[in-house]
């Protein structure tokens, strides 16, 4: 097992994987990051939690559109998912907002 010191979102994580594995990882680390700091900059979405929910739900998405022809995002085009996406992503900042007021 090797370990591997990454950041994402300007925050230190030490990620552990297997021998051979350090590129996949460490791309999978830098297109995370990519997605939290623009959702983020956006000025959108609030909190280092909601944000991880987001860009996990759009990573999702997207793997979900590529992964399998038969897939529930398969007949959407991009602008259809991103506004999917988008409509998801009102709904979270609805179910939240009450969360956030509390913290």
């Amino acid at each position: 097992m090797i370990h591997l010191d990454c950041t994402i979102m300007g925050q230190p994580y030490r990620l552990a994987c297997r021998d051979g594995e350090e590129r996949t990882l460490r791309e999978a680390v830098s297109y995370l990051d990519g997605k939290m700091c623009a959702l983020r900059d956006s000025g959108k979405v609030k909190g280092t939690d909601r944000i991880a929910v987001m860009a996990a739900l759009s990573v999702a998405a997207e793997f979900l559109s590529v992964k399998s022809p038969q897939g529930p995002l398969s007949d959407m085009s991009i602008l259809e998912v991103k506004q999917k996406l988008e409509a998801m992503h009102t709904v979270l900042d609805h179910a939240l907002a009450p969360q956030e007021n509390h913290a």
